[in-house]
Parts: C-alpha cells; structure tokens; sequence
C-alpha cells in the first residue's frame, strides 16, 4: 500500500507495520491471507496449496490504537 490512511474511527494518524505470528519451530514469519475457507490439514495444520495467498498489512492509529489491516500485494511463494 502506498499511502498511509487515516484511522476510520478518530481520523487520526495511523503507522505501518505487521502483525507477528509464529510458525513451525518457534520461527517468526507475518500473515497471510489466503482465500476460501479453513480446510484442516493432517501434516500441516491447514491446506493452502493452490489458493491465492496475499501478504497482509497493517496500519495503528497512534492515537487510538485502532488496527487496519488489508491484503493488496501477492504474498511471495514459499
């Protein structure tokens, strides 16, 4: 995304960053999201293979704390 959008709730200023989640190991990685619905996976937890995967982004409004998040950029392939 490359404009910073102002907080829907107070119209404050909102900064960029990511929300972190831990993979398999302990290791850090951010979100993704990924079309259709949740299909459980016996090795991996979830199935993702063959959907659209987009990487997620997310704004704080600095004087509220309100998260925006969007998916507008193809996540990279793993």
């Amino acid at each position: 995304m490359s404009t910073t959008p102002d907080c829907p709730r107070c119209r404050g200023r909102m900064e960029p960053g990511y929300v972190l989640d831990r993979s398999h190991g302990g290791s850090y990685t951010t979100q993704s999201w990924i079309e259709g619905e949740a299909e459980k996976s016996f090795w991996f937890g979830l199935k993702t293979g063959g959907r659209e995967k987009f990487g997620v982004q997310t704004f704080r409004c600095e004087k509220c704390g309100y998260l925006e998040a969007y998916a507008n950029a193809k996540a990279e392939k793993a």
